[in-house]
């Protein structure tokens, strides 16, 4: 029964069962020869017989119990099936000395009977007391469910005794006590066999250690053992040779056995620091970049930034970072965080510590003066604004950074903490890609900006809002052709707010999509009542990145334009350079959509260092915007900017035209369009009109054309921008 089992099993099992097998054949074999002997026997003479037999029966029952401690949960591990092996002797020794003690001298309980000339009964017995107490101790500590484990144990008890049986009755010649052992065996043996086949459940997992249940059953061969030496010595004065022998079995297996109890608790002790050790790594790193978290900065400077050595603070951003995860997802996201922080490590001195704060924000610790640590920040921009390869193209990323002296907190490790986020929301204010240090008055400034967002959100409601529209002129005969459409805020008490302060507020606010909503109906509905008072003109409103990445944006404008009856080729839509530059690939996706309506694309600043002249062959775009500091700058540069236009088959406007000398330039390198307080800033509508009127000779266009032909050449979409700026301020 138990080989066929076997062979139905795999793993420990496999080999437990074959064990089982083999234990059961020689026991029984024994027996069988034991009882042929004791049949044969004429007269009690089988010594050398019952050598035999003992052997046997004592192999057998050491086979069997070393497949039981393969059992499934019955001993996992070599140092449990030790431990077990252990606290079964030392029940063994006890009970065995208690028997000694009882049957032979002084009690001799059995009588003439008694087997004293048989010693090599001891070694069967020895055995089976060795098995009920492994068997007690299986019982105890085996995880559920462990019935088939406790009667496999007692299975072996039995036979180990029936074998004890078989022997000694050899041995002394007893055919009667052979006969009883040979028959009670094979009951044995069939529990072995039986309660084998019920261990093939898994034992149910436990987060209790079950090998330290039972620990006070090594008290109970101690007493077991004073006791019978206790009585030996009452009635006879000593313990005698077997007493001492039992004595130090029982007293090297409870010594053995806490040893490997002393040392499992040392190993759970060590286990227990590294898992603290490691839980608290786990609390102070960014899982996903590896650098201290948060709360890991947060003890690097309570322990160190007040030490006396001078130290700054850098807090670092990521400008830009939220259109990549928009736009790419968050995989390629996460993989640039995992580049910042690459480049972070490998930019840094010894000794300087680095953390990722949450999303895209980091922070630096240096151990350097204000200047030193200044000029490593410049050169942290640097490594930052490297382009960052990735699977699905490339993706452009600058910083802003703003940094604080620990010396400049005066209330310890949050004010650090507050003076650094400081220094980088102006930094991000300023124009970002930047590098501020903090100064005292950035706290009135972060009062007025945290006024300005909560006075924004209701400015639409309380009609504070207003638009201005700065002319473009066609050059040389300064004609007007269109305008560009500026928001303006007048507040009742903070007065008139530049662009420059509410457009950068609105944006990390989340409110520039509706005021991009509210410019873009504004200026549609002053555009119908140019088209329909008869002028030649188109109006050019800027669009930030959160109104292209909303997914009904081109409905959205398309509606607008349906509404007031506008023309689509009227309107044109602005987008940085800075914007493209950020991601090309998914922001020519993103206008592809809204081109299809119809509206003309204009690449704003451009010549502020952000594309490269093969982007700007592949871009969608009607207009060419020329950077108003590349107009101040240099005239070779807008020469070759218009040429190259010219070849791409772009119309070019030059932004920021504000002296002759300037117009000039522009003329002459052949550019047809221009902007700036030369021509006008930004005015009311009214202003434009009278413009309009005042030309030479405007060309009145009925209001419903939609083919009419402006000044400006059919190109190619244009990706998403952040508001642009113009000579006078940034537009809605």
């Amino acid at each position: 029964m138990l080989v066929s089992s076997a062979r139905r099993r795999a793993g420990r099992r496999r080999h437990a069962h074959h064990l089982l097998a083999a234990g059961s054949a020689i026991i029984a074999l024994t027996a069988v020869a034991g009882l042929g002997v004791s049949l044969s026997l004429a007269a009690p003479t089988g010594r050398d017989t019952a050598r035999l037999l003992a052997l046997g029966m004592v192999a057998g029952a050491v086979t069997l119990l070393a497949g039981m401690l393969m059992l499934p949960g019955a001993a996992d591990t070599g140092a449990t099936a030790l431990q077990h092996l252990l606290d079964g002797l030392a029940i063994a020794g006890a009970i065995w000395f208690l028997g000694w003690v009882l049957v032979t001298a002084p009690t001799r309980v059995l009588g003439e009977i008694t087997p004293v000339s048989c010693w090599l009964l001891l070694l069967p017995l020895g055995v089976a007391v060795l098995a009920f107490g492994l068997t007690t101790m299986v019982s105890v500590r085996m995880p559920r469910p462990r019935g088939g484990s406790v009667g496999v144990g007692a299975g072996i008890t039995a036979a180990s005794l029936a074998g004890a049986a078989v022997s000694g009755g050899v041995c002394q010649g007893w055919a009667g006590v052979v006969l009883s052992g040979a028959l009670a065996l094979p009951a044995g043996l069939t529990v072995i066999a039986v309660a084998a086949r019920a261990t093939d459940r898994e034992p149910e997992p436990s987060e209790v250690d079950t090998t330290r249940r039972g620990a006070g059953f090594v008290f109970l061969p101690m007493v077991l053992l004073t006791g019978a030496a206790g009585y030996q010595v009452i009635r006879t004065g000593a313990v005698g040779t077997a007493g001492a022998l039992a004595g130090c079995l029982v007293l090297v297996a409870l010594v053995g056995r806490q040893y490997l109890a002393l040392r499992d608790v040392r190993r759970g002790a060590q286990r227990l620091r590294e898992r603290e050790a490691h839980f608290r790594g786990l609390a102070h790193t960014d899982p996903l970049t590896g650098l201290a978290n948060r709360r890991g900065m947060l003890r690097v400077l309570h322990q160190e930034a007040f030490s006396g050595v001078p130290c700054v603070l850098l807090g670092i951003d990521m400008d830009g970072f939220k259109s990549v995860n928009d736009l790419r997802g968050h995989d390629v996201g996460d993989q640039v965080l995992l580049e910042v922080g690459g480049r972070l490590r490998m930019n840094l001195r010894p000794g300087d510590a680095v953390a990722r704060l949450g999303g895209d924000e980091f922070a630096v610790l240096m151990w350097a003066t204000e200047d030193e640590a200044e000029r490593a920040a410049h050169r942290l921009l640097d490594a930052l604004a490297a382009p960052y390869e990735q699977g699905g193209g490339v993706v452009f990323l600058s910083a802003s950074i703003g940094l604080a002296a620990a010396e400049s907190a005066d209330g310890g490790v949050e004010t650090l903490m507050r003076n650094a986020d400081l220094a980088l929301r102006y930094a991000k204010v300023n124009g970002k890609s930047r590098v501020e240090r903090y100064e005292p008055e950035y706290d009135s400034l972060l009062r007025r900006r945290t006024t300005l967002e909560h006075e924004l959100r209701g400015a639409i409601e309380r009609d504070e809002l207003r638009l201005v529209f700065q002319p473009v002129v066609a050059l040389p005969s300064v004609r007007p052709v269109g305008a560009e459409a500026l928001l303006r805020w007048t507040h009742p008490q903070l007065g008139a707010v530049g662009p420059d302060e509410f457009i950068p507020a609105a944006e990390e606010s989340g409110l520039i999509a509706a005021l991009g909503r509210w410019v873009l109906d504004r200026a549609c509905r002053q555009l119908a009542r140019w088209l329909d008072e008869g002028y030649d003109v188109w109006v050019a409103v800027n669009v930030s990145p959160r109104e292209l990445r909303s997914p009904d944006y081109v409905g959205q404008v398309a509606e607008v334009l349906r509404t007031h009856g506008v023309p689509p080729q009227r309107l044109v839509l602005e987008v940085t350079e800075h914007a493209v530059a950020t991601d090309p690939d998914e922001l020519r996706r993103r206008l592809r959509e809204l081109r299809d309506t119809g509206v003309r694309i204009a690449l704003d600043d451009f010549g502020a260092g952000y594309s490269s002249l093969g982007q700007l062959r592949e871009l969608p775009v009607d207009i060419l915007k020329i950077d108003r500091k590349l107009v101040a700058a240099s005239e070779p540069l807008v020469d070759v900017v218009v040429r190259l236009g010219h070849r791409l088959g772009l119309e070019v406007l030059a932004e920021g035209i504000s002296t002759p000398a300037h117009r000039a330039v522009v003329e002459e390198s052949g550019c047809r369009f221009g902007q700036g307080f030369l021509f006008g800033g930004g005015v009311p509508a009214e202003h434009v009109e009278a413009q309009l009127r005042a030309a030479a000779s405007p060309r009145r266009v009925p209001a419903s054309a939609s083919t009419g032909r402006l000044a400006i050449s059919a190109g190619q979409l244009a990706p998403a921008v952040i508001p642009a700026q113009d000579g006078e301020g940034a537009s809605g």
